[in-house]
């Protein structure tokens, strides 16, 4: 394996060299569990990329959202961007699980929608962990989730050599083997085409094309080419072609698996409560082993894994982590979330598939078509660093080395907190807020419901001030736009239920209240209470105003834990002489498989609402009086799903 080369772009500063150091120390001396305990906006991504760099293994990132991993990713290949650097994230758009539910006797089928682009992406992270090449891999809990054998996918790849002998129709029969398809009129990623002693392939992980020349018996020349331009990138002396799938299964194992099932479905179904759950499990089990043995597939493949893998009952299935070797890097970001996940994961699944096999949907080998038991996954925990800004008790207990990074290379220190009573409080805020107004600076308001959030922004709607509030109707796209809204100041206050939302960068934002500060509770605990500080701190005036009539142990806590963080970052200031400055960061580009008005719609308040159906009336009327007949269609479609919402909104 070659060596990690980080870009020479930034210099570590603030805590970060001594971070660095710690955790490069702590790997040196196989420790094996770390954690990163760093503040909001002192550069933690930046921290463990010197830490790979210095380690030089291959390294998983896990990420509690594909947002955030998206973010790393793009971070990532930044810092590295002549190395491999791969993006593993579940590649559904759309998943409904196949479930049951016996209270309404309603069973709901699988129906998915398959990203290709990110399926690509993930056959393009195996691809290079098995090349031998350094790699970082970005993924969500996805990767604790079954997938294909890395041996069987290693041993089903074909190796192809400059002058290596071998014919034109055993490449194209080991590339159907495969799962490569054959097609000359369209070639997409994973497929190939042929003509004459030309074969073109793209792999089911690249974009590019693999152009191999035979001369009778013999590979002349192999070269890769841009798929668009056509013109020849570099000529190869040889070629790894890995499956176009990760699920890879030899005739002989097929053979093997329906025999199996067969067994299973014999021993399992006379154990049944009743005819009915009988007579459906033997006829849905019939029908796939026919499928199965027919055409190779069949829906819901996957729950009879066990069988094609050879696995015995209870083992694991393979996941991504086993294409790592045993010394690989581990990187848990956000790790008071990221675990949790993780913990939950499997009991979820079960829980699901319990019902399915009780009720003759399912034979219990679909049990093991399963993500990682948290037990399971712990294994792999031999060189990991949790990062946080609030490591949770898992971390906390389980841990052999604590690193602090408490300083921001941009000498910000921590928001000051004050905690106000809740009499007057609205006053109080609308002064705050207008004062930040004056400012051209935004605010962000936590509230414990989604009705008084709606009511709160309707407030401040009615007293001119322009606001938005966010709510899990809001899907994670749209969420991104609303930000970027916010932060280009189309509107100069959010309010929502959850803004704690970890690694969400707003610079712009210096004021952060939140109401109700003393109902103690998931939303107001320690953690959540320290995570929504950190929205603040990436701007020099940040500020944290909590309303609260009492001091909880969490208020408690919170502010003493930043105000320890403030004196030590006040301290290294003065002593360095650094000048505090505001964190700037680029506003992205609007996103334009996004529309303003779906967005603004669900986030607007009545009051806003109302104003805007009046609006776009006027407009409506005015062109259709201009005879511009197709703007004032366009403007009545509006007018009408304004108008849904208002009625939606008067009706609850």
């Amino acid at each position: 394996m070659g060596n990690f080369q980080l870009s020479n772009n930034l210099v570590p500063s603030g805590d970060q060299p001594n971070a660095i150091r710690g955790l490069i120390d702590g790997l040196e001396k196989k420790k094996k569990r770390q954690i990163l305990l760093g503040v909001t906006g002192s550069g933690k991504t930046y921290t463990v990329a010197n830490v790979i760099a210095k380690y030089n293994k291959n390294t998983l990132v896990i990420s509690h959202n594909k947002t955030l991993s998206a973010q790393l990713y793009t971070e990532f290949k930044e810092f590295f961007p002549n190395n491999n650097v791969g993006y593993f994230v579940s590649f559904y758009d759309y998943y409904q699980p196949e479930s049951y539910l016996p209270q309404t006797d309603t069973y709901i089928e699988k129906d998915t929608e398959i990203n290709e682009k990110i399926e690509q992406m993930r056959l393009e992270s195996t691809s290079m962990l098995l090349s031998g090449e350094p790699t970082i891999i970005i993924a969500t809990v996805s990767c604790i989730y079954s997938l294909g054998s890395p041996h069987e996918w290693r041993e089903q790849s074909l190796t192809l050599k400059k002058e290596m002998e071998i014919d034109r129709r055993s490449i194209i029969r080991n590339l159907i083997k495969i799962r490569y398809e054959r097609n000359d009129m369209n070639l997409t990623s994973g497929s190939f085409s042929t003509k004459g002693d030309i074969i073109d392939i793209i792999p089911g992980y690249s974009d590019d094309i693999i152009r191999i020349s035979l001369f009778g018996h013999h590979i002349e020349k192999i070269t890769m080419i841009d798929k668009l331009t056509k013109d020849i990138k570099k000529e190869l002396d040889s070629i790894i072609i890995f499956p176009a799938k990760h699920y890879i299964v030899d005739q002989d194992s097929q053979k093997r698996a329906l025999v199996s099932i067969k067994k299973e479905l014999e021993e399992w179904y006379p154990k049944l409560p009743s005819e009915l759950e009988r007579q459906r499990l033997l006829s849905r089990t019939n029908y796939d082993l026919e499928m199965l043995s027919e055409l190779g597939y069949c829906s819901g493949i996957e729950n009879y894994s066990r069988h094609f893998d050879g696995r015995k009952r209870g083992q694991p299935a393979y996941c991504l982590l086993d294409f790592f070797d045993k010394d690989f890097l581990l990187v848990i970001d956000e790790s008071h979330v990221t675990l949790p996940q993780i913990m939950g994961m499997y009991k979820g699944d079960y829980s699901r598939k319990k019902t399915l096999i009780d009720y003759g949907f399912r034979l219990p080998s679909a049990f093991d078509n399963r993500p990682l038991k948290f037990e399971e996954f712990e294994k792999y925990l031999n060189h990991v660093i949790y990062v946080s800004a609030t490591p949770g008790k898992y971390e906390i207990n389980n841990h052999d080395n604590l690193v602090e990074q408490l300083v921001r290379p941009t000498g910000l220190v921590d928001p000051q907190i004050e905690i106000k009573k809740t009499q007057g409080q609205i006053s109080d805020l609308i002064y705050q807020i207008q004062e930040r107004v004056s400012k051209k600076q935004r605010t962000l308001v936590t509230t414990l419901t989604k009705k008084m959030a709606e009511d709160m922004a309707d407030y401040l709607s009615r007293n001119g001030i322009k606001v938005r509030y966010i709510h899990s109707e809001i899907s994670g796209l749209e969420r991104t736009e609303l930000l970027r809204q916010l932060r280009i100041g189309e509107f100069d206050v959010l309010v929502g239920i959850n803004l704690l939302r970890e690694g969400l960068d707003l610079p712009e934002v210096s004021l952060v209240a939140i109401l109700d500060a003393d109902k103690e509770g998931f939303l107001r605990n320690y953690t959540s209470l320290i995570q929504t500080f950190g929205r603040a701190a990436r701007n020099i005036d940040g500020k944290v105003i909590m309303y609260s009539n009492s001091v909880t142990k969490s208020i408690k806590e919170a502010v003493i834990e930043t105000n320890r963080r403030r004196k030590k970052q006040i301290e290294f200031n003065l002593e360095n002489k650094i000048e505090p400055k505001s964190i700037t960061k680029p506003i992205p580009q609007k996103n334009s498989n996004i529309s303003n008005l779906e967005v603004n719609l669900k986030a607007m308040t009545r009051n806003d609402l109302i104003e805007l159906s009046t609006k776009i009336e006027t407009q409506m009327n005015k062109f259709a009086e201009e005879l511009e007949f197709e703007k004032a269609i366009e403007h009545r479609q509006h007018l009408k799903k304004v108008n849904e919402i208002l009625l939606k909104l008067k009706s609850s």
